[in-house]
């Protein structure tokens, strides 16, 4: 009997847990924004950050129940975001500006992370994952162009 592959060996799952991190850390920056923010661009990125951290929260919470559909153990606590994510946490002493200059950053670190996990996701048949991460980066693309649009007027 051919031995078949469970998921703690497919390196989809390790590249889906660095996104469960990265929308962990993601979700907590977002907030702190939300928060934190002050000058004549609170009204519009007070509600925009509220939309996002949102959006975070569904990306967390669908990834991280993707990897449990392939039979892997998503990560699950701050200490794990925190040492398995590629965005960092920040110092709320941000400008507006700051804030969405670094969201920027952020979502293109996510968009190119989950493009190349997407080619592995294809090359081990998973189509469904593909099709997951490739709806999160059409999203996140958008928001990239708007973000860029709002801070260069």
């Amino acid at each position: 009997m051919a031995k078949t592959s469970t998921a703690k060996e497919k390196q989809t799952v390790t590249l889906l847990n660095k996104q469960v991190a990265n929308w962990g850390v993601m979700y907590v920056k977002l907030h702190q924004f939300h928060w934190y923010l002050k000058g004549p661009s609170f009204f519009v990125l007070h509600v925009k950050f509220e939309e996002l951290y949102k959006e975070a929260d569904l990306y967390l919470d669908t990834i991280a129940e993707r990897i449990l559909g392939l039979q892997g153990s998503p990560l699950s606590t701050t200490k794990e975001f925190q040492t398995n994510s590629s965005i960092k946490e920040v110092s709320p002493e941000r400008n507006a500006g700051q804030m969405v200059e670094e969201l920027i950053q952020d979502f293109r670190t996510i968009t190119k992370e989950s493009k190349e996990a997407i080619e592995t996701a294809e090359n081990e048949g998973d189509p469904g994952t593909a099709d997951m991460l490739t709806e999160i980066c059409t999203n996140l693309e958008k928001h990239i162009w708007m973000l860029e649009s709002y801070i260069n007027d």
